[in-house]
């Protein structure tokens, strides 16, 4: 047994301490009335209910159909707006419409991010690299003849603009060119993924040609070998090609980067 000193001390010194108290629990927040109008018109859309381009009834009486203020429905319709989901029209034949999907919002997102430093340079270069390779299989496996010849004139377009130096111009035309190739995989998520992360990209190689560099001399003749493997459904060699092309491009864009970082560094 313990001393009975022990015994008492012990006693004194449960009896003395103060018992910790859990944390208080938070108050309980009622959700905002536009919150629940959002969900309940993204519900309808999720149903298949509201399909894009249909219109939703007019402001007075969806405000009586779910129970709210105009106040509280007008700002449940401006917050999908901004969501991309509705599009607000003026006038005597407007309201609020179901939008298809609009791509231009993942681009936003992708941008914000990169701005905020949550994603570098290097990331979206070893993003593009990985999601071009299964773009280009798939490409080769997917494209029809419609596929392939917008790609060839988008390449046409591309040696016009080269012959009369507009640089700024073909900057736009490789834009579409890797737009054109993301349509040709016939998946809409790839699509959007090759967009999104190809648009920073591009933004970088119109300040280099914006800024005097040199525009890369064998693009077209690239471009040519590229589609002719395309065209062949050889996906091996249509993925070394692109392979071969980015790397090519994201070194020439991460010498002047680098550069500029280690003048900052030394001042």
């Amino acid at each position: 047994m313990y001393p009975s000193v022990f015994r008492i001390t012990a006693r004194e010194h449960l009896s003395t301490t103060p018992t910790p108290q859990p944390a208080p629990f938070a108050p309980i927040q009622t959700r905002r009335a536009f919150e629940e109008i959002c969900d309940s018109i993204r519900a309808r859309i999720s149903s298949g209910e509201l399909k894009p381009g249909d219109k939703l009834p007019a402001e007075r009486e969806l405000a009586q159909q779910l129970g709210v203020g105009r106040n509280a429905l007008r700002e449940a319709l401006r917050s999908l707006e901004i969501a991309g989901m509705l599009e607000l029209r003026k006038g005597v034949k407007g309201g609020a419409f179901i939008r298809s999907g609009d791509t231009a919002r993942m681009d936003a997102v992708v941008q914000d991010m990169f701005s905020l430093g949550s994603i570098t340079l290097a990331d979206l270069a070893e993003a593009r690299v990985h999601v071009q390779d299964l773009v280009v299989r798939l490409a080769c496996e997917r494209a029809n003849d419609e596929d392939l010849q917008a790609i060839e004139e988008n390449i046409d377009r591309t040696e016009l603009l080269t012959k009369a130096g507009r640089f700024l111009d073909r900057v736009e035309c490789s834009r579409e060119f890797y737009r054109l190739l993301g349509a040709a995989t016939h998946n809409a998520v790839l699509a959007m993924m090759v967009q999104s992360v190809t648009e920073i990209l591009m933004q970088f190689v119109n300040a280099r040609v914006s800024n005097g560099g040199k525009p890369t001399p064998r693009l077209v003749a690239n471009r040519r070998e590229f589609l002719a493997a395309l065209r062949s459904r050889d996906p091996e060699e249509a993925a070394r090609l692109m392979g071969k092309h980015l790397e090519a491009i994201h070194r020439m864009l991460a010498e002047p980067i680098a550069a500029t970082g280690a003048k900052s560094a030394r001042r």
